[in-house]
Order: C-alpha cells, then sequence, then structure tokens
C-alpha cells in the first residue's frame, strides 16, 4: 500500500505532485489525509506490531482532536520530505492548521507499517525560489487581486492585466486535481505563474485563483458527502468567467477557459454550461475516465524498477478493485470508494458517470484547443487520440503536440518520472505562442 497519496477529494493527481520520495512521502500523506477525514481506522490498519500495543483502538482519534482543539481544524498539507535510512524512514509533512502550522511525523519499517507518529511546530517555510521566465516583460503588465465567488466560498485570486487601455482577451485558469494554489506550484514550478505572465506579456489578460480545495480543504472533508466535481472546480471556474465578463477592460465575447490536467478534462463540461466562454483550452487534459489515467501512471512507474516491487503491485490490485466498485451499476452516493490510501464518496464518482469529455466537447459550439506534451506520462498521447477522434469531424478543433514537453509543458527527461518537477523550469515560450496565437485567431 505504498506510494499512496493524500486523497481528501480526487486522486487522479496523486503522482503529479510526487515531488519527493515516491513510497514514504505518498504514504505519509495518505495518513495525514485519512486522519483529516476522520478514517482513524484506515491508519490503524497500517500500524506495526509495537504501534498497535502502543496505541489501541480509538486513542488515535483522541490524539487527532487534541491536536485539532490546540492548532485549529486541519487545512492543507504544504510540502512533504522524507528523512531516515537502512529501510527505517519517516516522512515529515508540513501542515497548515488554522492557527498554526506542525510538522506531522510519520514513521515507518521496511514493510511500510506505520511505527511512529509525533506533531512538532513547524517553522515558517522560505519562500519558493522562482524567477521569471525569458518570454516575460513585467513592464508589459500588471497585476490586481480580486476575488471569485463568494461566501462561503470565495477565494482569493489575481488578475494579470496587459498595460494599455483595452478590452483584452482573456483566459481563465483551471487547476489539475489535489488542493493547489493560485500558481498550480510544484516543487521550484509555478506553471500557472508562467503562464499568465508569458500571456500577458502578449496582450492576453489572465486570471488565476486559489482551489476551493485548498482553500477549505478542512471544511470540505467534513461534510464530503455528496461532493463532485461542480464543487470542487465547476463552480469558482465560472465565477470566475463571471468576474471577467463585467469588467469594462475584458472583451466580453473573448473570454477562454484554460484547463490544466483534470482542469483540461473538466473544460467542456464547464463551458457546456456557460454561454460566456469563447472557447477552450486542454493542456495534458485527459479524455479517458480518470481512475484509468491513474492505473496506467501506477504501471508506469512499476516499469521504471528493475523488479516491481511488492508494494506497487498491491497499490495497482487496490485501484483495480476501486475502479470494479466505481463501475458496478449498484454504486451509490453515499458509497465510501478507497483509492491509494483515501477516500471518496460514490457521488463524485457517478458524478462522473457516462462523461465523454470529446463527446462533450464535440457538442459544443465554440473552439477548442488541444496540446499535448510527448513526454507526460501522466496523460498520454492516448488521450490525446481520444480527442482527435472525438472531434475529427469538427473543423474548430486544433491539436498542437510537442514531443519533449512533460505534464507540465516544460522539457521532461529521458525516461520521464517524478523527479522532474524537482527541477526548476518553466512552461515553454512555444507553447505561450501557441495559445496565444490560437487566442488572437479567434478573436
Amino acid at each position: 500500500m505504498r506510494r499512496r497519496t493524500l486523497l481528501l477529494l480526487w486522486v487522479c493527481g496523486l503522482l503529479a505532485a510526487a515531488q519527493l520520495a515516491p513510497d514514504d512521502a505518498a504514504l505519509g500523506r495518505a495518513a495525514v489525509g485519512n486522519l483529516a477525514a476522520g478514517h482513524y481506522a484506515a491508519v490503524e490498519r497500517e500500524y506495526a506490531a509495537k504501534m498497535a500495543a502502543a496505541l489501541p483502538p480509538g486513542r488515535l482519534a483522541l490524539i487527532w482532536r487534541q491536536v485539532e482543539a490546540q492548532a485549529g481544524r486541519f487545512q492543507a498539507i504544504l510540502k512533504a520530505t522524507v528523512v531516515g535510512a537502512g529501510g527505517y524512514n519517516s516522512a515529515v509533512l508540513t501542515c497548515q492548521f488554522a492557527r498554526a502550522r506542525l510538522n506531522v511525523v510519520v514513521s515507518f519499517d521496511r514493510d511500510g507499517r506505520l511505527t511512529g507518529l509525533h506533531f512538532a511546530p513547524a517553522a515558517a517555510p522560505p519562500p519558493t525560489a522562482w524567477t521569471p521566465p525569458a518570454y516575460a516583460h513585467p513592464a508589459d503588465f500588471h497585476e490586481q487581486a480580486v476575488t471569485v465567488g463568494r461566501a462561503p466560498w470565495a477565494l482569493a485570486g489575481t488578475l494579470t492585466l496587459p498595460r494599455g487601455p483595452g478590452p483584452f482577451p482573456a483566459v481563465v485558469l483551471v487547476h489539475g486535481s489535489g488542493p493547489e494554489d493560485a500558481d498550480e506550484t510544484i516543487g521550484p514550478n509555478k506553471p500557472f505563474k508562467d503562464l499568465a505572465w508569458g500571456l500577458a506579456s502578449r496582450g492576453v489578460a489572465v486570471l488565476r485563483y486559489v482551489k476551493r480545495t485548498r482553500r477549505y480543504g478542512g471544511e470540505i472533508a467534513a461534510q464530503l458527502a455528496g461532493f463532485t466535481v461542480k464543487q470542487e472546480s465547476i463552480q469558482d471556474a465560472r465565477a470566475a468567467v463571471e468576474l471577467l465578463a463585467q469588467r469594462a477592460d475584458i472583451q466580453p465575447h473573448a473570454i477562454f477557459l484554460l484547463g490544466h490536467s483534470q482542469g483540461g478534462y473538466l473544460a467542456p463540461r464547464i463551458a457546456r454550461g456557460d454561454a460566456a466562454i469563447a472557447g477552450i483550452i486542454s493542456l495534458a487534459g485527459s479524455s479517458r475516465p480518470l481512475l484509468t489515467s491513474a492505473l496506467e501512471q501506477l504501471h508506469y512507474l512499476a516499469s521504471l524498477q528493475p523488479q516491481p516491487s511488492p508494494a506497487i503491485q498491491k497499490q495497482i490490485e487496490a485501484v483495480e478493485k476501486a475502479q470494479a466498485l466505481v463501475d458496478s451499476p449498484g454504486l451509490k452516493p453515499a458509497d465510501v470508494i478507497s483509492v491509494l490510501g483515501g477516500t471518496i464518496p460514490g457521488s463524485y464518482f457517478l458524478d462522473l458517470r457516462g462523461y465523454h469529455p470529446g463527446a462533450v466537447a464535440a457538442g459544443l459550439p465554440i473552439p477548442i484547443l488541444v496540446l499535448q506534451g510527448g513526454r507526460d506520462y501522466q496523460v498520454t498521447q492516448a488521450d490525446l487520440e481520444g480527442w482527435k477522434r472525438a472531434l475529427a469531424q469538427d473543423p474548430r478543433a486544433s491539436f498542437e503536440f510537442f514531443p519533449d514537453l512533460d505534464h507540465l509543458f516544460m522539457v521532461g527527461g529521458v525516461p520521464p518520472s517524478p523527479q522532474d518537477y524537482r527541477r526548476p523550469g518553466h512552461v515553454s515560450a512555444a507553447v505561450i505562442q501557441a495559445i496565444e496565437s490560437w487566442i488572437q485567431g479567434k478573436n
């Protein structure tokens, strides 16, 4: 059950954010995710013998409640690192609670069984090192703080505006899976900030905002029943479009939606219910069911090992079991699906049942641009081919393929791996140019 991820809400980004040791960091994330969701028994099942003796059933729930009584409700995992040697490792999860930032230290033995758990104050981290890409020209744009949506789910956003009288064409950026910040930060990289600064330097306004599951993770976890992508992404994306449509400095008929990863997968559905969206752009958006992509990622990562470990084989089997439950005709909204150490309500999967992004896009009266990287192991060329088949008869559909780019549309390694996300980079200038040219051509 190793290399599991925090899964309060969704799993497709499980390996997108694998910035650290891919086994123990993810297992630690899963443990904290289960604690935050109140699934104490799931953590207790992973105890080594000595841990089970030290913390009998029920004690873990008491400890977590004591932590939240002092630090406030859990909000998000900010960072994960792995320390240790000789097969005995600890995942250090830097977590933001409502009133404090704590390090949750989860220790494991060689078999991945939990051997220790403790909490300690965490120092505020230094700001992530990020420098502007060469194609960004700050003198050509400025930024404004805005609020996307309304209470109780109001989100902090940033509108990057070209200098000049306007009005300007504009793009709303929609995140991939997981609790993303406004820049979609992963390691030293900020792909959404690259896109915003790069496009604004070319005359296109860009709106980006904190994802609801990051800002309100604790609140959502506490009321997860009935949760779907509508609450996760769709409502906020439409609220961002509405915000732009009300501004005099934005062209009301040139507001585009750009979704990355899961955001690209959902982009057609978001646009189907919003006539203000003039076109959609999918960056590495899956055209297949999300658990299909998750399972394919696990098989790929297993292929990188000289001999696939029993742990990853167990993960594959667990996802296959989850897939069978998701596909079952008896699935009910209140059912709980366990996927890679986390839980998702049946409502989430029922809401996506029968959703085919390419087919929905083909039925929209607006253009679509699909971009894909050749070194993306998370959303692959099989997804690009799915988009092409669905949109083969649509003259409004355009496709761009970048052989050397990874899931972040940065130059990927050979072979591609989670280690690529640790290296600083920027969204390719060719991608910025392709998007800007397409938008200006539709304007």
